[in-house]
């Protein structure tokens, strides 16, 4: 190493060892980190009459090294930073084990064999040392001039290597400190804002220490406007679970603290004179010094408020289905002990009204228990829903029906886009919450009053609403409106008999098809507005039928699609494994994200699913990682359901965001609309002369617009869409009209007649829709074809 030996005459040390001891006293003098670090390499500027100072200080696990520099704008120090061959260089200068004088820079790179160093600032001669501390290195201090000529002398050395040892004490002390205050901010953060109150006691005086915030409240909650903690103690009453009443006036609150004795989930009421209560679950712990003496005492409260709240509303839940189970059983007891008694005495047409009104309090018993498996089905993720391609104006349209049958109504106004593509949907579930929301805009909207459906096109969605012009619903409940037990003034929550079941089956209805719903309302008297999505279905069917869309819908899916699942607790792995497996994809696990570019490559995935924190990674950086890779769709799984942290997903490309706990259902379902949207628009159905465009739902026939109704349509797409293959009366009642019209085939025939007419053929010289007797109807798979001879002239089947 150049190390010159000028300058290196007896000399008078007295007054550098003095400007030693004060710079090691002036480093002393501050734990900040950052300030340390600058009064290091300032001091050590100041030492050796250097032109310009460095200081680089490695930093932790994920921690960007630190930079500091002294003598320079902030122009040059971010300049000499940023030069491409500075990092080699300070990286070479990094891992010297010793002090290095060097003369001159230019030519100790070229013995070096290394690029030229061009820095922002001259620097001719350099001096550099490492900072060590207990063997380990902590950083390294650069010193340079910048006069030609000028030469650090072997005493600019030794000082510099003296400081440096003194310098890395002050260094790991101070980063010792800054890690020790980020954990003590990090533990008061978490403690203030737990939802659990939690108050330090001093066992010595009784006075209150500390309060988190969810403590705050719960003594602002009994405290007067004027009274402080410390005086709302002093007329707070404690009664214990067994009745005992427990004073916390000081002497006797020092003498409780003072025993050290723990209390372990114990309820508790606290009181005050007025009459104001809260009853809160405590648990209490000492802390004791090392001699074993009681120095504090940490208590939790946690408010019973809210599970009180739901065990009224469960009572009250209880109360009402057992008051709707006994008023029909009362009605048909009463019934059946009338034809009973009065038999002989009642003609044909009074026993048959009798029967009638036990039938019908029979179908009231069967809705409401219905309701209450549903829930219990929702709860459980157990909830069947069979999604098929489905055209949502027969849905509406049976909805309707069914509403104005039942309500004695006609106020509906249908207000359905022109343009709206098939969607994936359990039909009578659909309709079974289609009929919820009518029913509820009806109960809390007056007579004469208009209630509106509407639906568009959201997207990979359609969004249907129910709008009424009831009561309106208050900003605060909007969010507790879905929960099971909500009844809600005004809400329209209250959906089955009032038991607050309604909008919660709803909920989970939806979801279960990858949908959301939600409600709003500008306030009370302004009306309600409840709207739910469903997934579309973005391809068409082509031969022989739609069933691969159907096998999306129903599972299992095609098995060639691969799912990445990313995650590292490994129970939330397995929950997603199954949950693929049953929807027939095939997954491909991993709890590690340093193996997610390996599996891209290897596997070549058709979708992501991404959980947000993941061990010494960002989800969303892994994401952006990802995308630069390859063209995938990224769902995120995680327990994070902040607006901020949603938006933020899908901001930076995300196709869809998921929150814990979620349905195996659920997620199949957002896969599915996910490499929906990706697979791009649908084709249309081409038989001969005949073209149906799903996407736009026309037809048309040699070129010119068949007009069909909605009905008609339905019927022509699942022929059109299974073509070659028999579909029978029951399969098409079940598809186009719903299983509740199974064993009607008069329908069938009646929309087949006007269909055939609109296609300008008939039964007995059919082109596109062909009679297998006594069984069904089927379109021919390819060009048209002649009819069997079953098709002869004769009856229209």
């Amino acid at each position: 190493m150049n190390r010159p030996d000028n300058g290196d005459q007896h000399v008078d040390n007295r007054p550098r060892l003095s400007r030693l001891s004060e710079a090691s006293l002036r480093i002393n003098e501050s734990l900040d980190f950052d300030v340390v670090l600058q009064l290091v390499v300032d001091s050590a500027r100041a030492l050796t009459d250097s032109r310009y100072g460095a200081l680089t200080v490695a930093g932790q696990t994920d921690e960007v090294p630190e930079f500091v520099v002294s003598g320079l704008t902030q122009q040059e120090h971010r300049g000499l930073w940023e030069l491409p061959e500075g990092t080699a260089f300070f990286e070479y200068l990094s891992g010297l084990d010793g002090p290095l004088r060097v003369a001159d820079v230019d030519g100790h790179l070229r013995s070096l064999g290394m690029p030229e160093f061009l820095p922002s600032v001259t620097a001719t001669a350099l001096l550099v040392a490492p900072i060590r501390h207990g063997g380990v290195g902590v950083g390294t201090i650069y010193l340079a001039h910048q006069e030609q000529g000028r030469e650090f002398t072997l005493e600019d050395e030794n000082v510099l290597t003296m400081f440096a040892s003194q310098a890395a004490l002050v260094i790991a002390n101070a980063r010792r400190y800054r890690d020790e205050q980020r954990a003590r901010n990090d533990l008061a953060a978490l403690i203030d804002i737990s939802p659990v109150g939690i108050v330090t006691f001093d066992a010595t005086t009784a006075a209150p220490v500390s309060f988190n915030r969810e403590a705050m409240r719960i003594v602002d909650s009994l405290r007067d406007p004027d009274q402080s903690p410390e005086q709302l103690l002093d007329v707070l009453i404690c009664r214990r679970a067994d009745g005992r009443e427990l004073s916390f006036k000081k002497p006797t609150l020092i003498g409780l603290l003072r025993t050290g004795e723990a209390t372990h989930a114990e309820e508790i009421c606290l009181e005050v004179p007025d009459g104001r209560s809260v009853t809160v679950l405590v648990n209490a712990t000492p802390i004791r010094s090392e001699a074993g003496e009681v120095d504090s005492f940490v208590v939790t409260l946690q408010d019973m408020t809210p599970l009180e709240e739901m065990e009224r509303m469960r009572a009250e839940f209880l109360g009402i289905v057992s008051h709707e189970l006994r008023a029909p059983l009362a009605t048909v007891k009463g019934s059946v002990a009338t034809l009973l008694e009065s038999a002989p005495d009642l003609d044909l047409a009074e026993m048959t009204q009798f029967f009638r009104v036990i039938g019908d309090q029979c179908d009231n018993m069967r809705e409401l228990i219905g309701s209450l498996l549903d829930v219990a089905r929702i709860e459980t993720g157990s909830l069947l829903v069979v999604p098929e391609p489905t055209d949502l104006y027969v849905l509406v349209d049976e909805a309707k029906s069914r509403f104005l049958n039942g309500s004695g109504r006609e106020d509906l106004a249908m207000e359905l886009a022109v343009d709206l593509p098939l969607v994936m949907a359990d039909r009578g579930r659909i309709v079974q919450v289609l009929v919820n929301l009518l029913s509820n805009a009806a109960k809390h909207s007056p007579v004469g009053s208009t209630i509106q459906v509407s639906a568009a096109r959201d997207d990979a969605h359609v969004a249907v609403s129910v709008a009424d012009q009831g009561r309106g619903i208050e900003t605060e409940l909007l969010p507790h409106l879905f929960r099971k037990f909500s009844r809600a003034e005004g809400s329209g929550g209250s959906g089955i008999a009032g038991s607050g079941l309604g909008l919660a089956i709803c909920k989970g209805i939806v979801e279960a098809h990858g949908g959301r719903i939600w409600a709003d309302s500008d306030g009370p008297g302004t009306g309600a507005c409840f709207s739910f999505t469903i997934p579309t279905i973005e391809e068409t069917a082509v031969p022989p039928g739609h069933s691969a869309a159907v096998r999306d819908a129903r599972g299992p899916a095609r098995s060639e699609e691969r799912v990445l699942a990313v995650d590292d607790d490994p129970q939330a792995l397995r929950y997603i494994r199954d949950a693929l497996v049953k929807a027939g994809y095939t997954p491909i696990m991993t709890g590690n994200p340093k193996d997610v570019p390996r599996l891209l490559d290897a596997e070549r995935p058709h979708l992501v699913l991404l959980d947000l924190m993941l061990p010494d990674t960002d989800g969303i950086e892994l994401m952006r990682d990802i995308q630069a890779e390859t063209d995938v769709p990224v769902i995120f799984v995680s327990m994070y359901g902040q607006d901020e942290t949603i938006a933020r997903a899908f901001d930076m490309g995300a196709a869809d965001y998921m929150v814990k706990p979620f349905s195996q259902t659920e997620l199949a379902a957002r896969i599915r609309a996910a490499l929906r949207r990706r697979a791009g628009p649908p084709d249309t159905v081409v038989r001969g002369e005949l073209n149906i465009n799903h996407a736009q739902r026309q037809v048309t026939l040699a070129g010119k617009p068949v007009q069909l109704t909605p009905t008609e349509y339905a019927l022509l797409y699942e022929l059109a869409a299974g073509a070659g293959r028999v579909l029978t009366h029951n399969t098409l009642l079940r598809r186009v009209w719903g299983p509740e019209r199974t064993g009607e085939p008069w329908l069938v025939r009646e929309v087949i007649k006007r269909l055939r007419r609109k296609l300008g053929e008939s039964a007995g010289d059919p082109v596109y829709i062909l009679t297998e007797s006594g069984v069904g109807y089927r379109m021919p798979n390819g060009e048209p074809e002649e009819d069997s001879a079953d098709d002869a002239p004769g009856p229209e089947l």
